[in-house]
């Protein structure tokens, strides 16, 4: 499983530095997770200040 980050990111890069395995990246509007590298330690969604990461099932 993974995580997917929602437009309501405010590109704070609060997930960018908390992600162990480097999988956070800005992407073309917003930050988002590269499926291959998260391995679902949802460090991540700790530091989301506006709740715009949320898991994949």
């Amino acid at each position: 499983m993974t995580h997917i980050i929602s437009d309501d990111c405010i590109v704070c890069g609060s997930c960018e530095v908390e992600c162990p395995e480097g999988a956070i990246a800005m992407g073309d509007e917003h930050m988002e997770i590269d499926p291959e590298k998260c391995t679902d330690q949802a460090k991540c969604v700790e530091v989301c200040p506006v709740d715009a990461i949320s898991k994949i099932e």
